[in-house]
């Protein structure tokens, strides 16, 4: 499948009203009919996208034979976003949250987890280049779109990183099953670098060092030994979320 796609009716309607200029082409089966089609051509015609008709196998081919509901966009190529460019851009005087993915090799994982920073008014995601999963179509559709517009920043050394968000100000906070505090018995600082493990594995030594605190997620049934990554991942941005945006 070509990763360079947006496709499906939802999708791709929130990539041309809230992102157009990551649509490089539209392409639109001649079997889709009013009122989506109409709905389509408007708002192409409204970003200046161009958009071509073609026959329905000509985008199973393009999504390898995954569902596209008769849409597809062609995507340009995303901004590459540094590291100290992206920590520019955040205010210093406010209540700020970076979720910090330790390997997450699913892309319906690092799908979820985007789509909850966003909902959570994180300021960006950052992964891991090697041993992760790369925001590609899987990615797009599982984050409704998320991944399109929030920053996700992809970096060599996931250690040095963290400690790069402690020099400017952030504090660590790493998701740990086995630790002590309970991320409802302690309030997260205001400029929290929230730490996910990986799946099956949690965080690994060397990153969980790293952290200046250890939180965990109270599990209340004996025999639930931990939580899908996004599952955790949400459930600290959004106690962090209650606390400071308001």
């Amino acid at each position: 499948m070509n990763e360079d796609i947006c496709r499906g009716r939802k999708p791709v309607i929130d990539l041309l009203t809230k992102t157009p200029s990551r649509c490089a082409k539209l392409l639109i089966a001649n079997n889709v009919r009013p009122p989506f089609l109409d709905e389509l051509l408007d708002l192409a015609r409204n970003a200046k996208v161009v958009y071509q008709v073609v026959a329905p196998e000509a985008l199973d081919k393009l999504s390898g034979g995954e569902k596209h509901q008769g849409v597809i966009c062609k995507l340009t190529q995303a901004k590459t976003i540094e590291l100290d460019e992206f920590l520019r851009g955040i205010d210093t005087n406010s209540p700020a949250l970076v979720v910090i993915l330790d390997h997450i090799e699913d892309p319906h994982n690092l799908g979820a987890i985007i789509r909850s920073a966003e909902a959570g008014g994180a300021s960006g995601v950052i992964i891991a280049k090697r041993r992760s999963a790369v925001p590609n179509d899987t990615v797009i559709k599982t984050s409704a779109g998320a991944s399109l517009r929030l920053p996700v920043i992809q970096v060599a050394n996931i250690t040095r990183t963290i400690e790069r968000l402690k020099e400017s100000g952030f504090w660590a906070v790493g998701l740990d099953g086995g630790a002590d505090v309970s991320i409802w018995a302690d309030r997260m600082p205001e400029r929290t670098a929230l730490v996910i493990g990986a799946e099956g594995e949690g965080l690994s030594r060397l990153v969980g060092k790293t952290c200046d605190i250890l939180m965990k997620i109270p599990i209340m049934q004996e025999g639930v030994s931990s939580l899908n990554a996004s599952v955790a991942s949400a459930l600290g941005v959004f106690e962090w979320s209650r606390k400071y945006r308001q």
